[in-house]
């Protein structure tokens, strides 16, 4: 029973992480498309922040089937922390180049703002 409620409050946790991250993004495009934010620097980094959360989930799908060896690693803790981790890796690739969202995105934005 125990390890259900542990297994629930990890999931909830990871959950509510990736929810946080997706509310931030779509706070700062709201902002951005509702011309709050003007600048091209701000919409490049909007851009970066949407490709960030992009490869986020995509890399979340490929750590979930992973198990973790206990000899050097694993437990409870390691299942908590992954979600931060990918995030990082995440954040890392888009500072590496990406895959090109970031400046798709940017010129969109850019676009309703001159539209605007």
């Amino acid at each position: 029973m125990l390890m259900d409620g542990t297994n629930a409050l990890m999931a909830q946790a990871q959950a509510s992480a990736q929810y946080g991250t997706q509310n931030n993004v779509a706070d700062r495009a709201s902002q951005l498309t509702d011309g709050h934010i003007k600048s091209a620097s701000a919409a490049k980094e909007a851009g970066k922040e949407f490709e960030s959360m992009f490869l986020s989930q995509m890399l979340s799908h490929m750590f979930e089937g992973i198990k973790t060896n206990e000899t050097f690693g694993g437990g409870h803790g390691e299942t908590m922390m992954q979600s931060l981790l990918v995030d990082e890796y995440a954040k890392e690739m888009t500072r590496a180049g990406g895959i090109g969202i970031a400046d798709a995105v940017t010129r969109e934005i850019l676009k309703v703002q001159e539209g605007q």
